[in-house]
């Protein structure tokens, strides 16, 4: 039991010479500054829920007495709004596609005489080839039958 190690006790001194008494004078300063600028934003916030609590309890009879005009208007004008923006957003998918595309073609125009070129070289290539070995298979026929009489 010797062997337990036992706690140790740390001891945490404060800086010497900076020993403070109480609050620093711009401190002060600043709430004593700041004490009249926070009452008056709190009383505006009373003064705010209290007027809103009288205007919620004026109107919600005028609310529950037109709800059947006030609930399709707000339907309406809801579904107004959600059709002009969607349009809008149609719009500008097309006018990108429509953009799209065109590039696409004028791209597709400025590579086309290289590439018609080439493609016509390469037709004269097979036909060159082909001719060729038609030629060839015909006279290996002729032989053939020559050989065969």
């Amino acid at each position: 039991m010797a062997d337990r190690m036992q706690p140790h006790q740390v001891q945490v001194h404060g800086l010497k010479g900076h020993q403070q008494h109480g609050p620093s004078a711009s401190k002060a300063l600043a709430v004593l500054t700041m004490l009249p600028v926070g009452g008056g934003l709190l009383a505006l916030a009373g003064i705010t829920l209290v007027g809103t609590l009288i205007g919620l309890a004026v109107t919600t009879p005028l609310f529950i007495l037109f709800s059947p005009v006030l609930v399709p208007a707000a339907l309406v004008i809801g579904l107004a709004v959600t059709s002009f923006l969607a349009s809008g957003a149609f719009g500008l998918t097309g006018s990108w596609s429509l953009s799209w595309v065109g590039r696409y073609i004028q791209e597709a125009t400025q590579t086309m005489p290289e590439s018609l070129d080439e493609a016509k070289r390469r037709m004269q290539d097979m036909a060159g080839y082909v001719g060729q070995k038609t030629k060839e298979v015909g006279q290996e026929i002729q032989r053939k039958a020559h050989e065969g009489k």
